[in-house]
């Protein structure tokens, strides 16, 4: 990507406000596509996470009530 500017938040949606209605709905809809995508692959990278460390056994497993057994010490 090229050199970004700092725009702020309020210019943002004065902008999109400038924007025919349809274009508008097609913005939102990609703006939400890629708010997804962004939680997958924060999920994707939070379970690779968790798999490594339970092959390191650094994951302990346990009932609920265990825990708040343990959070309760």
């Amino acid at each position: 990507m090229a050199k970004t500017q700092a725009i702020a938040f309020h210019e943002v949606l004065e902008m999109v406000e400038m924007l025919p209605e349809d274009e508008q709905e097609t913005l939102l809809d990609i703006i939400q596509h890629r708010l997804r995508e962004h939680r997958r692959e924060r999920i994707v990278q939070n379970v690779r996470k968790a798999r490594k460390e339970y092959a390191k056994g650094e994951i302990r497993q346990g009932t609920v009530a265990e825990l708040m057994k343990e959070l309760d010490k």
